[in-house]
């Protein structure tokens, strides 16, 4: 029987973005999270497993390290306004 699942992430509506104080980093970091799922497993006759709706009921952010520099400390959670300011701004200085 085989035990790989088919994963059905769900993204969010807006994803949190980070930045990183320390390099100016918006891009790379390692997060460690904890999350409490419901699934529902389907198996077919041959028992392949496939992982439909998937439900997060609890999730709790551990950890957010810069890829780049390293320190969790210097990373804050930036809104999407913010993001989208940082992404545009190098071609408004072209």
């Amino acid at each position: 029987m085989s035990e790989t699942p088919t994963h059905e992430t769900e993204s969010p509506e807006s994803p949190t973005r980070y930045r990183c104080t320390a390099c100016g980093n918006l891009t790379r970091f390692d997060v460690t999270m904890t999350r409490q799922t419901r699934s529902f497993h389907h198996y077919t006759v041959g028992g392949d497993l496939s992982i439909e709706e998937t439900e997060v009921l609890v999730e709790d952010l551990e950890s957010v390290v810069c890829r780049w520099c390293g320190p969790g400390a210097a990373v804050v959670e930036i809104t999407a306004e913010a993001a989208a300011q940082a992404a545009d701004s190098p071609t408004d200085n072209a």
